[in-house]
């Protein structure tokens, strides 16, 4: 079990506003040039156009050249040499002198490179693959913004990066909106302190809708183009809502209460699934990219998988019906991410007592690998391009860690946060990752290196999904 606590700064004064980029100063080092025409004066220089270097020269090789022709005379006047043995001769001259003719040489060989062999001469005639560069990892952030009144709770979700690229953060009972293009800020909404503070925020897939949960177990749905609030959902759950998780349309909440929920939006009675299997505060919750399987976690240390395919309209029959309940975590269980290369994936997290990064199987429930990072897992996030895997930590270090799948060999580990760092969100081209922890800042890291160029495809469109919003009362 994770302690998190409800401590608010009471320093509200203070205006979100950004620091400086921190930037890294790297130094190229000195090449020298590589022509041979060098004008450094003080470079030697051996040898002469028209005075051969003895010391260049294999004089064996040319004694052999000098008086082979003379020996070749010889035989043919002796007796004629048949094709074959003429052919034999031809191709061992050719391996062994490499087809070299000249007697004389005027300047030093360049040296051959040591440990040289056979083989690399050979491999050497055919054509070399480019050897990939290593990415650099900048080890400071290159934004860093205030974020005051961040509450400091192991178990809410306060931070998520939109499709329109902008990033949304709840401070204390207030939603800020931070256009990643423009750098604006703006407010969405602050609700009564009967209602806060503010326990989770997602992004609907469409960048524009968001879901808002709160502690007061409600939940809301904003248009963030108009700053209007569409609707509101109650009842759903008895206490606070501290994950929630959009499949296209359906909206999915987890409460303290334990209860999974799956909302249509676009309905009025919009409860259409509840999955109950956690018997504490469910606080992570992951829809897989196909939208087949849900991964819910909870305060239980119990992680399990849910499948569509065996889920139920009817109340009753929508209970339990869990694909695979996994009890391997020994704290609560809040850091999940899909695989983006592979679909039945899943990496999980657990809390202070557990210190594990797990990977899934969901197919068939099996744990594939543990690792025991040393520290609370609070966030996970998948690199969209290459098979790596960032992880955000508690104490002692309060670092973010970067893996390399499947080996886990670590190949950065982050630092500047000052307290752990609770909340992680990706930017949508994958490529930018923005942490937001309990010393109240919030932290935007390039660790997953430049966009690969776009491809064409075909857009998805989300329109209609909150039309019918202007007919419910």
């Amino acid at each position: 079990m994770d302690a998190g606590s409800h401590s608010i700064s009471s320093e509200k004064s203070r205006a979100a506003a950004p620091r400086p980029p921190l930037q890294e100063a790297v130094s190229r080092p000195y090449m020298p040039s590589l022509s041979s025409g060098s004008r450094n004066p003080s470079a030697k220089c051996y040898g002469d156009r028209f005075i051969p270097d003895r010391s260049a020269m294999d004089m064996d090789m040319a004694h052999y050249l000098l008086t082979e022709p003379k020996k070749d005379k010889e035989n043919a006047a002796g007796m004629m040499a048949s094709p074959s043995k003429e052919a034999y001769r031809r191709l061992l001259a050719e391996k062994l002198l490499n087809n070299r003719t000249r007697i004389l040489a005027f300047r030093n060989k360049p040296p051959e490179p040591e440990n040289a062999s056979f083989a690399d001469t050979a491999s050497s005639n055919l054509q070399a693959k480019p050897a990939k560069q290593r990415r650099h990892i900048p080890q400071s952030a290159e934004r860093t913004l205030d974020a005051p009144e961040l509450v400091d709770d192991y178990y809410l979700n306060l931070l998520d990066w939109g499709s329109n690229n902008v990033l949304s953060i709840a401070l204390g009972d207030t939603v800020y909106l931070w256009d990643a293009s423009s750098g604006s800020t703006s407010e969405l909404v602050t609700v009564d302190e009967d209602s806060g503070p503010i326990t989770s925020v997602n992004w609907a897939p469409d960048g524009k809708h968001i879901a808002v949960g709160l502690n007061s177990s409600d939940v809301q749905l904003w248009d963030t183009s108009s700053n209007r609030l569409l609707r509101t959902l109650r009842g759903v759950h008895e206490a606070r809502v501290g994950s929630l998780a959009w499949n296209n349309s359906i909206l999915t909440t987890g409460g303290m209460d334990g209860k999974i929920v799956n909302n249509d939006v676009r309905i009025r009675n919009h409860v259409v699934q509840t999955y109950e299997g956690h018997s504490q505060e469910v606080c992570g919750l992951k829809w897989s990219g196909s939208g087949q399987q849900l991964a819910s976690g909870g305060n239980d240390n119990l992680l399990h998988i849910w499948d569509v395919s065996m889920a139920s309209s009817m109340p009753s029959a929508g209970r339990n019906q869990w694909l695979h309940r996994l009890e391997d975590h020994t704290a609560a269980v809040k850091a999940l991410a899909w695989c983006p290369f592979q679909s039945n994936l899943l990496a999980t997290g657990g809390g202070g007592s557990d210190r594990c990064i797990k990977f899934w199987n969901t197919h068939t429930g099996a744990c594939l690998n543990s690792v025991d990072t040393g520290s609370q897992v609070c966030a996970l996030l998948w690199n969209k391009n290459e098979r790596e895997l960032l992880s955000s930590h508690g104490f002692t270090q309060n670092q973010l860690t970067l893996w390399k799948y499947p080996s886990m060999v670590k190949m950065a580990e982050l630092t500047g946060h000052t307290s752990r760092v609770l909340y992680m969100a990706q930017s949508p081209d994958g490529c930018t990752v923005a942490s937001a922890a309990a010393d109240e800042t919030l932290r935007f890291w390039n660790v997953f290196g430049a966009p690969e160029a776009p491809k064409p495809a075909a857009k998805a469109s989300h329109t209609g999904m909150f039309n019918s919003f202007n007919h419910i009362r």
